[in-house]
């Protein structure tokens, strides 16, 4: 870029701004069909790293706006997490319930597995019922539908007749089609490079 001629750069940086200014109609655009105000449905999924991150996130965006959150984490529980640490400090903003029993095959027990997903549905339940949760995070769920602790034609029923404006994010690999076939919002976490394959082991601050 250092080699163009100022008459080379002023007619690169008029096509930018041609462009961005098409681009801007465009967007302008979409942006003004789209005025539908509900809420949504989110599932991130895949094999990378990230899914869990990205709700906590969208947990400290809701805070951020006054809203009310419920968090049950499923599988989850046996050790405390970052996220759950940090949460509970806001007793009145965020009802965080932890009530797996570690990862599947670390309890190697599938029928408590099965009563403990069966006991965090519930709490996932009385969420999904009360309209003053803005915010409902389902974590690791997918883990739980795809061994079927739980019969995800009951789960999806539940989500759709939550609360119209109240939002839901469910995490964990191998979200079920079913779920997916309702969902508004899909991102799959796929693994480009990760420590773990280097010997690094999981540590607090990043991983949990």
């Amino acid at each position: 870029m250092t080699d163009m001629t100022p008459e080379q750069t002023a007619e690169l940086n008029e096509r930018h701004r041609a462009r961005m200014e098409r681009k801007k109609a465009i967007i302008d655009a979409k942006i003004a069909a789209a005025d539908k105000k509900i809420g949504i449905i989110i599932v991130n999924t895949g094999n990378g790293k990230g899914k869990s991150s990205s709700a906590f996130g969208m947990v400290a965006r809701a805070l951020g706006h006054g809203m009310k959150v419920g968090v049950v984490q499923f599988i989850k529980g046996a050790m405390s997490t970052g996220e759950e640490l940090f949460l509970r400090r806001f007793p009145d903003e965020v009802s965080f319930h932890a009530m797996g029993e570690g990862y599947t095959w670390e309890t190697q027990n599938r029928e408590r597995d099965i009563a403990k997903a069966e006991e965090a549905w519930e709490q996932a339940r009385r969420f999904l019922t009360d309209p003053s949760y803005g915010l409902v995070v389902l974590d690791e769920l997918n883990i739980a539908l795809k061994y079927r602790y739980l019969d995800v034609h009951t789960v999806i029923a539940d989500l759709l007749d939550r609360p119209e404006m109240q939002h839901a994010v469910v995490t964990g690999r191998a979200a079920p089609p079913e779920l997916i076939a309702v969902a508004d919002t899909v991102t799959e976490m796929n693994v480009v490079k990760h420590a773990f394959k280097a010997g690094i082991g999981a540590q607090a601050g990043t991983e949990w």
